[in-house]
């Protein structure tokens, strides 16, 4: 093929403009505590104390009030949490633990890392969380743990959860990654169940400066359980009792995650407001019809971790919104019973189905505090001129 021909077949790739604003602005939220958080972090340098220490004890103190919990137990991260969890109540191969396929993958990661099989059971359309009208039937004498996920911010519908554990004599372990801050009937994210457990990644509500986790609990046997498995099983300095992990908060990240608690409430007002404005911009939108902004439940917080709409032709449109400077992301694209990674466990397309129709749907946009109204305003006519 010569040169004019090569140059007449060329496909010329769609033009994509700098972002607008960013999707994630860790940097703003920095600009208001950076000195805060410097004195944080130099107290630790002077302290020369990196593990465990005061700092780590006040924090585990501080979430535990905030989860109206007795004990809480920091650990490396959101993924060690659920995986902790787990092994203090000696789950292992040959049981079942029941989770939705429409999370994160360190959810059913951490279930199948200990030879457990997960056992899914599909969402609810409009709270995107585990259907507790389709959890009965999936209980059986291997099941040993119920995981239902607040995702986005949302708590799960945990009384009917919790009610059909205590039944079939169940533990219950909440997946609160995203939901620090969140209330259901009144009640924290992290306190229903036996064990809840925190991700504290950057961009989380309450993100540290890296990874770090934790796992809130009332129960002080499971409290002690748990505080020796993340420090390799061991009671005292070289003595095993079992076999844990090396999974500890450092005090460095417990140090900027206290700075960021004392602003967690007046942060989560913020995303609760720009969430209403999203709705109020939709609702007066030539698009509207075409957007499913994300469900409310009465007397419930929603805390909008994410916050995520639900539209027709989604990956078109944010193409378009990426060629426009508008950044959105997709959380989470593909459904986890499909994944190459649990394969083994047999599942075909359409066995979940509400799964699988929102993994085609959902479109995060941006909603971190810090975000001003003329950039909102900027998504949803970017929207609107989509689908015009």
């Amino acid at each position: 093929m010569n040169a004019k021909a090569v140059e007449e077949t060329a496909v010329v790739a769609p033009t994509v403009r700098e972002p607008l604003f960013p999707f994630f602005d860790l940097k703003a939220q920095y600009a208001q505590i950076r000195d805060e958080v410097q004195a944080a972090v130099t107290r630790v340098f002077e302290s020369q104390h990196f593990i465990y220490g005061p700092e780590v004890a006040a924090f585990e103190e501080e979430i535990a009030a905030v989860a109206g919990t007795k004990f809480a137990i920091g650990c490396a991260s959101g993924s060690d949490a659920l995986l902790l969890a787990l092994m203090a109540l000696d789950v292992g191969p040959g049981d079942e633990v029941i989770t939705p396929p429409f999370t994160f993958v360190a959810t059913a990661g951490s279930i199948a890392r200990l030879g457990t099989r997960p056992v899914f059971v599909d969402i609810e359309p409009g709270t995107f969380n585990l259907d507790p009208q389709k959890l009965e039937r999936a209980i059986t004498s291997r099941t040993r743990a119920i995981m239902p996920v607040d995702l986005f911010g949302l708590i799960a519908d945990m009384d009917p959860i919790v009610s059909l554990a205590t039944r079939h004599g169940v533990a219950v372990i909440e997946d609160a990654a995203q939901s620090i801050g969140a209330a259901y009937h009144g009640r924290a994210a992290g306190g229903m169940g036996p064990m809840g457990c925190f991700s504290f990644y950057p961009t989380k509500n309450l993100g540290g400066a890296g990874d770090g986790g934790l796992i809130t609990t009332n129960d002080p046997k499971l409290a002690q359980r748990l505080k020796l498995l993340h420090e390799h099983g061991s009671p005292k300095r070289y003595e095993y009792e079992v076999l844990g992990m090396n999974s500890r908060l450092d005090a460095l990240q417990a140090a900027v995650l206290r700075v960021k608690l004392r602003h967690l409430e007046e942060w989560t007002t913020a995303r609760i407001r720009n969430a209403e404005r999203y709705r109020a911009l939709f609702a007066e939108s030539s698009c509207r019809e075409h957007v499913t902004v994300p469900e409310t439940v009465a007397d419930c917080r929603h805390v909008y971790n994410q916050y995520v709409i639900r539209v027709p032709q989604r990956d078109e449109l944010r193409q378009h919104l990426q060629q426009a400077g508008i950044q959105t992301e997709i959380y989470y694209p593909y459904p986890l019973h499909l994944q190459p990674a649990f394969a083994g466990l047999g599942h075909k397309r359409g066995e979940f189905p509400e799964t699988e129709r929102a993994c085609a749907e959902v479109l995060a946009l941006p909603i971190y505090p810090e975000l001003r109204a003329e950039q909102q305003e900027c998504v949803v006519a970017g929207i609107a001129d989509f689908y015009k």
